[in-house]
């Protein structure tokens, strides 16, 4: 599936201008980019956004993009709704090898079943064109360590409302009826 739309933070890097030796490269959002990130994020702000990347040759005709990735995001405690502020610092890495690369199939066995290494690297990711756009792939690994459930410091919820048997007991339909019967 292929989603034209433009990304919230981008920087596109020209696949055919990138040598073997490492390009270091510092991102930083604007204050659009951050707006757009806290709206894709389902964040109250984003504060900051910086990344340090080195992109480099990875193979024959692959990319590397190594580096790492500091942000300082506003979120909603989950308890009290109140504001809470969290810093991200997380690596960056990612290969792309263009559609069609040999370097992009997965590993199968005799049986067809894929086999995976959960500890071992990912499996590169594609790209179509002469562009890889960086910052989508910092956006991606700061969205991944976002925090679903923030709490401020101390907040706790209260006691909770529990049911007893007295509450779960079904009324008998038939309890209205008892005093119509007659003697």
């Amino acid at each position: 599936m292929k989603d034209d739309s433009k990304p919230a933070f981008s920087y596109p890097v020209k696949v055919g201008h990138i040598s073997a030796n490492a390009v270091s490269v510092h991102l930083s959002a604007n204050e659009a980019e951050r707006r757009a990130l806290a709206k894709l994020w389902n964040v109250e702000e984003v504060l900051s956004l910086a990344a340090d990347l080195q992109i480099a040759r990875w193979k024959k005709d692959g990319v590397k993009i190594k580096g790492d990735v500091a942000a300082r995001i506003v979120q909603s405690c989950v308890v009290t709704l109140e504001p809470v502020e969290a810093e991200i610092n997380e690596p960056v890495e990612a290969i792309f090898v263009p559609e069609g690369s040999r370097l992009a199939r997965e590993a199968h066995n005799d049986g067809g079943e894929m086999v995976l290494d959960p500890d071992g690297p990912d499996i590169p990711d594609t790209f179509a064109g002469d562009t890889i756009d960086a910052g989508v792939v910092v956006s991606e690994h700061v969205a991944l360590a976002i925090d679903p459930y923030p709490r401020k410091e101390g907040a706790v919820f209260g006691e909770r409302i529990e049911s007893t048997a007295a509450d779960d007991k079904r009324p008998n339909p038939f309890a209205a009826l008892k005093d119509w019967k007659k003697d």
